[in-house]
Formats: structure tokens, sequence, C-alpha cells
């Protein structure tokens, strides 16, 4: 049996999963070594100081020093899983966020309780967005009916996809309270917050068909909050988008000659 399907943990589907699963198992492997430890301490000190053996009360106690050095061990051992893991690994996220042709830009606005997608089309620039714009039925997130740069672009609700191999960074940015972002397969999950725009990046290894979900609690409705992440290739994706482009300029096209 994998470390994986012992912890229960997803499958991993990004390239920088397996990173995030390391720390994971040696936070629980450091866990289990305290729990067994302070197990046997606990018991090793109900049977040395047991009434039979002391009657009366000692003022003096042990003068062992065994706990401090294991306290100070687990410091070090946490020191090491910071210092030597955690804060590289996010430093190297943070530097690592890519800046090619190639990558995959997308929008996602959290709101009680959905998760709005708007994607850039073909162009690969959004869109700009207004308040005065939104409607919620038709224009959830306010796009700008006369930005030419957002002439192709097209929203999606609960429903984020993209192609496999290619890095996606999700800008990320709240309507009304705190949201957390989570894609559990993709070892992903960002706190959003309203008023600030929060990239997160990963690249997709898998093809597939997953759950977003919030892993913060935003109201009586969070439980609903639920989204789907679907991974395709890249020819898919494209016939996807392909599709999606046309039918928002349908709809928009149907939109103008009715008001005309």
């Amino acid at each position: 049996m994998s470390l994986r399907k012992f912890f229960h943990l997803p499958v991993v589907a990004s390239s920088h999963g397996h990173e995030i699963d390391l720390q994971i198992y040696l936070v629980h492997f450091l866990m289990f070594a305290l729990f067994i430890g302070w197990g046997i301490y606990f018991f090793v000190a109900l049977w040395k100081f047991r009434r039979k053996k002391h009657p009366k009360a000692d003022y003096v106690g042990t003068t062992s020093h065994f706990s401090t050095i294991v306290e100070v061990g687990v410091v070090l051992f946490e020191a090491i899983l910071l210092l030597g893991l955690s804060v590289p690994f996010w430093a190297k996220q943070i530097n690592a966020m890519p800046n090619r042709k190639d990558v995959v830009e997308v929008r996602v606005v959290a709101e009680q309780f959905a998760w709005n997608v708007h994607y850039p089309g073909p162009d690969g620039r959004f869109g700009s967005s207004s308040p005065k714009y939104v409607d919620k039925q038709s224009n959830p997130l306010g796009l700008d009916p006369n930005d030419p740069n957002g002439k192709d672009d097209f929203t999606t609700i609960n429903q984020l996809h993209l192609p496999v191999g290619k890095p996606a960074i999700i800008h990320l940015t709240s309507r009304d309270v705190i949201h957390s972002f989570f894609l559990p397969v993709m070892r992903v999950k960002q706190d959003v917050v309203p008023g600030m725009s929060i990239p997160t990046w990963f690249t997709p290894t898998k093809t597939g068909h997953w759950e977003i979900a919030c892993a913060q609690l935003c109201g009586l409705g969070h439980y609903r909050m639920k989204g789907f992440l679907t991974i395709q290739s890249e020819k898919d994706f494209k016939a996807w988008s392909d599709s999606q482009v046309a039918a928002a300029q349908s709809s928009g096209d149907d939109s103008d000659s009715f008001w005309n």
C-alpha cells in the first residue's frame, strides 16, 4: 500500500503535488512519534510515582532532564520542517510563477455560494468589468460590453476547464466574504479575500473530472458551494473553449437584436 492510500489522500494531478504530500507524511509521522513517546512517558510516570511507592508527597520530584531533551528535539524537527521544507517550497512556488506564452490564465470570482469563472478568450486578454454592468442572470461579473478586449470573453458558473500539461494561473477574488479555493487533487488551497486579486498557479498532469470546494465557512449555504474542475487534452480544451466563445457571441448578438 502506498503512503497516499494509507493517509487516504486523493490522487495527485499536479506537478507539485508530491512535494505537498511529502510534507503531510513528515508532519503525521512526527505527530505519531510524539503520540507514542508521550504515551509511554505517561504510563512510566504513573508507575514510577504510584502512591504505593510514594505514600508521602515528594516536593523535589525527578531530576532527570529527559523531557527537556525530547522537547528540544521536537522543536528542532519542526524547525527543519518549516525552514528546510515549507518555506523553501513556498518561495520556489512564488518565484516560479510562470511567465510564458503558453500559460492559461483564468479569473475566478467567488460569491455566496458559487464560483464565477471568467475566461479571456482566444486573444488572451480579459475584458474590463464594472459594478454598473452587473446582472445576476445575464452578467454576474459585470463585464463591460463596450470593451473590445472582452468581445471574445466568456464565463461559466461552477465549471473550471483547463488543458493538461500547461501552467494555469488562477486570479482569485471575492464579491462578498472570505472564501477558500480548494482543489484537493491539485494540492491547491488559497484564501479568497474581498477587494484583493490573489494569484495561485499549478500545472495539471492528469486529465479528469474533480471537485472544487470552499474550505472556509462562508455562510449558511457553505455546504453547497461546490464547483467542478475538468482537465482536458489541449485539443478537447480548445474545442470546448471555441464552443463557449461561439455561444457567448451568439447570445450577445441575440441580446443586441432584442434591445434594438
